[in-house]
Order: structure tokens, then C-alpha cells, then sequence
């Protein structure tokens, strides 16, 4: 296991066990990061899931945000940025039981901006469940 992937297991648990928001990725385990790309799985529980028992879109959303930030800070950079857009295109359910494998990509990382992809596929089948694009402002050096 690669020391960056060490560190962001680190980080994860930290933020796992914050009173904040990020508590709710409780489940997502780092599997590994590399500079520009992070792969994390986890297992939908009821938990995750909308009224009609499958992946809340919403749940989708903040594995978007997330796990395209923990790529960016595995970057040379390693600045999280604030996120400026994100769209995330649904296409397929992922229902209690199933792993999710959850793969992000830094796609350029320029001076001011920073855009990833993030594709969350069914562990068993390989179909893609989502598909997400995050922009972020990264500052100023």
C-alpha cells in the first residue's frame, strides 16, 4: 500500500469521525491514491438509500464532491479548492448490498481551477451507476 494511500485512509478516518457533515462517508473505504486519482468502494446500506430503496441522488452528489477533493489533494498542489460547479448524470440504481467502486480523476489542475471526473460503477457488473464533473477554485499560489 502506497504511503499516499496511507494518508488519505488517515484523513478519512478523521473526517469520519468529525461532528460535520463528512461524517456521512463513514462507510467509504480508500482502496487506492495516486497522484490525480483516488479509487474508494463502499457498500450501500438502507441508510444511503432514497424512499425507493436505491443510492440517494443526493448521497451521489457528496460522493462527487468528495472523493474528486481527496484526488486534488493527492496532486503535487494538494489544495481541496472550493467547488464553483458540479454535475452529476444518473444512470443507473445501486441498491442495499451492492459495493460501489467509486473512481475520480483529476482532469487538469491549472493556476486558479481545477476539474475532475468521478464515475461510481457497480462493483459486480461494472455498469456505470454515475458520472460527475466538479470544477473548483483552487486560489492563488
Amino acid at each position: 500500500m502506497s504511503c499516499m494511500t496511507k494518508n488519505l485512509m488517515e484523513v478519512l478516518k478523521v473526517l469520519a469521525k468529525s461532528p460535520g457533515f463528512d461524517r456521512v462517508l463513514e462507510k467509504v473505504t480508500v482502496v487506492s491514491a495516486v497522484p490525480g486519482k483516488v479509487i474508494c468502494e463502499m457498500k450501500i446500506e438502507e441508510q444511503h438509500t432514497n424512499n425507493k430503496g436505491t443510492l440517494h441522488g443526493g448521497f451521489t452528489a457528496t460522493l462527487v464532491d468528495c472523493i474528486s477533493t481527496y484526488a486534488l489533494l493527492c496532486t503535487e498542489r494538494a489544495a481541496p479548492g472550493v467547488s464553483v460547479d458540479m454535475n452529476i448524470t444518473y444512470m443507473s440504481p445501486a441498491k442495499v448490498g451492492e459495493d460501489v467502486v467509486i473512481t475520480a480523476h483529476v482532469l487538469k489542475q491549472g493556476k486558479t481551477l481545477a476539474f475532475a471526473s468521478v464515475d461510481l460503477t457497480n462493483k459486480a457488473t461494472g455498469k456505470l451507476i454515475a458520472q460527475g464533473r466538479h470544477t473548483k477554485h483552487l486560489g492563488r499560489d
